[in-house]
């Protein structure tokens, strides 16, 4: 069976999609078998990975909704291995439309239940806020990965994160763990960026990651090409670091 997987962080700007397009691509390209859930409306998962979406006719909306089923809204993309559940615009409506629903926060686990053996790992991204459609990540989610930006107010929002995470164990998804902290932007011109990462590697220890994501121009670039940073630019630092940091974890994953 295979591994869900959210990326998730209250606060924004910090890399969740990025790290969600990157990673899920080198994995893929790493012959694994790999899902992407596209759970934001802002759809910068399904642009990052080259879906048109003006032009969908199924998408994350409509499994919401229950006009088709997941498997209906699965789309192919231009990596093999790699398969995507796009989002639109309409996906702002859901919240609202969830909101009688009984047992709404398990919409979408029951919804990946029916094809979760056939992928390796599914990713869901995640919108910035703690809404109905993160907290249906969090509910579907075997573990975490928390992208942290390396400044300040990135300590407070982990604080808050750690708090929300409590919350969802204790409510509605016990078995919740944290897959790993990833430190992004990082700048080692930058002093407060080393003094965030020791920070980070100090209260959480050995679930931060070894591999560090820099402030890299590719990574800013390839989303406007509809690629992941390998396929934009291979030999980037932007690129390297998401192929290390697949590498770290297919490594951690092979001796649990």
């Amino acid at each position: 069976m295979g591994k869900t997987v959210v990326v998730a962080n209250q606060k924004g700007g910090v890399g969740k999609t990025t790290t969600a397009v990157n990673l899920s691509a080198c994995l893929a390209l790493a012959d694994q078998d790999v899902l992407v859930v596209d759970t934001d409306p802002q759809g910068n998962l399904s642009s990052g990975l080259g879906i048109n979406r003006g032009e969908l006719s199924k998408s994350l909306y409509d499994v919401y909704t229950g006009k088709h089923t997941l498997e209906d809204a699965i789309h192919e993309t231009q990596i093999p291995h790699l398969h995507i559940v796009p989002s639109t615009i309409d996906l702002l409506a859901v919240e609202v439309e969830l909101v009688n629903r009984d047992a709404r926060e398990k919409t979408l686990l029951n919804s990946l239940a029916g094809i979760k053996d056939r992928y390796r790992y599914i990713f869901i991204d995640c919108p910035p806020s703690l809404g109905l459609l993160t907290l249906n990540g969090l509910v579907a989610a075997d573990s975490i990965v928390v992208p942290v930006q390396c400044e300040y107010y990135s300590l407070e929002g982990l604080s808050l994160l750690t708090r929300t995470l409590k919350l969802v164990r204790s409510s509605f998804n016990p078995n919740l763990e944290i897959e790993g902290i990833l430190l992004t932007m990082f700048d080692p011109r930058n002093t407060l960026s080393s003094q965030v990462a020791q920070e980070v590697r100090k209260y959480f220890g050995e679930l931060v990651y070894d591999t560090v994501i820099p402030r890299n121009v590719t990574l800013g670039e390839a989303p406007s090409h509809g690629k992941p940073a390998i396929l934009y630019d291979a030999r980037s630092r932007g690129a390297q670091s998401y192929v290390a940091l697949a590498k770290e974890i297919l490594d951690e994953n092979s001796t649990r």
